[in-house]
């Protein structure tokens, strides 16, 4: 058979399973500093490239990262001493940052200044040293990600002679400013709670930065499909893994049962097995179970409550993915009524 009529889907799937499961194993291992960071930027990166990262475009991406993410801690002062101001400048630059992304920017970029603008300023705002551990857990995570998605594709290579696939759709300049506001709106409320206690809310925050970039792909029309229902199904199958999980708590176990779970949700994310829902919905439920389960791990490990935690945890989960929504439908209602008012003018 010919290169180009191979079917590449079953490999990617395997591959953004293995790698994730990999990403995951060896973040818990080495005790890295928020170990969830490593597997969930694996993820994300193996289902948006087709290609692995050079390691020195990983060791490039790492340096990237360290200056971007510490922009965070150019707002703190702001924060400590004039917090409406910081607040603002917060709101401002996630604005700038997902109306770039939206335009044809680099979104992979976009996505760390968002994660140092919310995770560093606000752990920055209580603590320097919690910035710095931030810091270091995704500058560690960078590195971890990119060995991992370079095995993976050695692993499982993508067949030759496949197109590159198309970039994706710039948004004309007034869409892109709407989308962005809503976005915007998304993470804002995570952050103000992250003022309150850094340490606890970081999982919140990630997943407000992961319906951030969910919502600029998602209309109003399909939101509580597509955003609530990732998130349900995603608190779901973190329950049922977590169960497993309870039979042999081991990291083989872990490693296991995470490339069983992330292999059924890439099989559907790339319609190995026929759905009507958008990739994603399965990457947002992917991501989601990833941070409920990291986070039962630290705590398990810290010896708190697992099951009042994850319950805490998820009702906040679902309760930002509802804002998420009625966000969405407020910015898509007031700009059609701007629309409509301009074309009757």
């Amino acid at each position: 058979m010919n290169s180009t009529t191979v079917d590449p889907r079953p490999r990617s799937a395997l591959r953004v399973a293995v790698g994730t499961a990999l990403s995951l194993a060896v973040s818990f291992s080495l005790a890295l500093p928020l170990p969830f960071l490593a597997p969930m930027l694996t993820l994300f990166l193996l289902v948006m490239r087709n290609q692995p990262l050079p390691l020195k475009g990983g060791i490039a991406l790492a340096v990237v990262v360290a200056l971007t993410t510490s922009s965070g801690l150019l707002v703190t002062p702001l924060l400590q001493y004039y917090p409406l101001s910081g607040v603002l400048v917060i709101a401002l630059s996630l604005f700038g940052c997902f109306h770039y992304a939206l335009r044809g920017g680099n979104n992979l970029l976009s996505t760390f200044v968002v994660i140092g603008l919310t995770m560093i300023a606000a752990a920055g705002a209580t603590s320097f040293a919690l910035a710095l551990m931030v810091i270091e857990g995704l500058i560690k995570s960078v590195l971890v990600t990119t060995i991992m998605v370079m095995i993976s594709h050695w692993l499982f290579p993508e067949p030759k002679g496949l197109p590159a696939p198309a970039p994706p759709a710039k948004s004309t300049p007034d869409e892109a400013k709407w989308i962005a506001l809503r976005a915007a709106l998304v993470v804002m409320p995570s952050f103000l709670m992250a003022l309150i206690d850094p340490a606890s809310y970081m999982p919140l925050i990630m997943k407000s930065v992961n319906l951030g970039q969910q919502v600029c792909i998602t209309s109003s029309r399909n939101a509580g499909r597509e955003i609530i229902g990732s998130t349900l199904l995603g608190g779901l199958l973190a329950i049922g893994f977590w169960t497993l999980l309870s039979i042999l708590p081991h990291i083989w176990m872990f490693f296991i049962l995470t490339l069983f779970f992330i292999l059924l949700l890439a099989r559907r994310l790339y319609r190995l097995v026929q759905n009507t829902l958008s990739p994603s919905f399965w990457l947002n439920t992917a991501s989601t179970m990833i941070i409920l389960l990291g986070q039962s791990v630290q705590d398990s490990a810290t010896g708190k409550d697992v099951y009042t935690a994850f319950a805490v945890r998820m009702g906040l989960f679902t309760a930002v993915t509802l804002y998420a929504c009625a966000a969405i439908y407020v910015i898509d209602s007031r700009r059609m009524h701007r629309l409509k008012n301009q074309l009757s003018g």
